[in-house]
């Protein structure tokens, strides 16, 4: 009957030992997500680029050509830096900034973090030339300042966007809290980063549309909008790449089959809450390791 017991008994205690270690599993070493999983990923990413790259000769063409030019003087062509920075820097910086973590799938983290962090250091730099030069423009033009729904988003959004940039660097990079806050605080890092791509996107469409009724007001002999003259293909087709482009940015940082791959063998390569769990298995009684890390 004892030895009956014990068996019965150590059945029962690697039933309740197999469900814990099934809840969390990390990959092996050199693992990564199944072919299927990742067929669509390069393409998607691949096409991401066409349609940014695309973003910025739309972009260039638009403002350098229809609009005249660029200068430094607060006259239009000082204005015409405006819409051209914006993309550059909040467009393609930041939503490349985004997809780093998942170009680069494998690299040590910190150096993939301070890679994002540069970017989106260069899309604040691009934002700020770019609301000085708007103002400029405004004021010597005696054009008020913040009447428009573009303005009204544009501005709330940018300042977001330097806000959510110093709480980044300082929770994640430098001098960067404690695993157990960076865990708690990364979720809401991560969704308003998407939510400023959107915002990013929206303001860059309301902008273009405000430029192009603008710059085509119809009568005294100048093109009108509605009739659809060469200039207003190239600005509504810009508006629909940056919309291309922010979609399949948001899908691939939002997808979970997408995430970085979970090296247990380097923290630093794991998401936050990966090195949870590889404490969490050290712990596991059935792990070999944990005996002898015990001894």
């Amino acid at each position: 009957m004892m030895a009956s017991e014990e068996i019965q008994t150590s059945n029962n205690s690697e039933a309740a030992v197999e469900p814990r270690r099934n809840e969390r599993t990390i990959q092996p070493k050199g693992s990564s997500q199944p072919a299927a999983t990742m067929s669509a990923f390069y393409p998607l990413v691949l096409a991401s680029q066409v349609a940014v790259v695309l973003v910025l000769i739309l972009a260039g063409y638009w403002t350098g050509h229809y609009l005249g030019g660029f200068a430094w003087d607060g006259s239009a062509k000082e204005f015409n830096l405006h819409p051209l920075l914006m993309i550059l820097g909040l467009v393609f910086f930041y939503g490349d900034a985004i997809l780093m973590f998942r170009i680069f799938r494998k690299e040590n983290k910190t150096v993939v973090k301070t890679i994002h962090m540069l970017m989106q250091a260069l899309a604040i730099i691009c934002g700020v030339i770019a609301l000085k030069a708007v103002f400029r423009f405004h004021n010597k033009a005696g054009i008020p300042n913040m009447y428009t729904l573009h303005s009204w988003v544009g501005l709330p959004t940018f300042i977001l966007f330097c806000l959510q940039f110093i709480g980044g660097f300082v929770s994640f990079l430098y001098p960067k809290l404690n695993e157990t806050r960076r865990a708690a605080v990364l979720p809401y890092h991560k969704f308003l980063g998407v939510t400023l791509l959107g915002l990013v996107s929206v303001t860059a469409l309301t902008g273009i549309n405000n430029k192009l009724f603008f710059a085509m007001p119809g009568g005294e002999g100048k093109e009108k909008y509605s009739s659809l003259p060469p200039q207003a293909y190239v600005g509504n087709f810009l508006g629909l790449a940056i919309v291309i482009y922010a979609v399949i940015v948001g899908f691939l940082v939002t997808c979970e089959d997408y995430k970085r791959e979970q090296d247990a063998s380097n923290p630093e390569k794991l998401p936050l809450t990966t090195a949870e769990m590889k404490q969490f298995q050290s712990m596991d009684p059935a792990d070999p390791s944990a005996g002898e890390g015990a001894k």
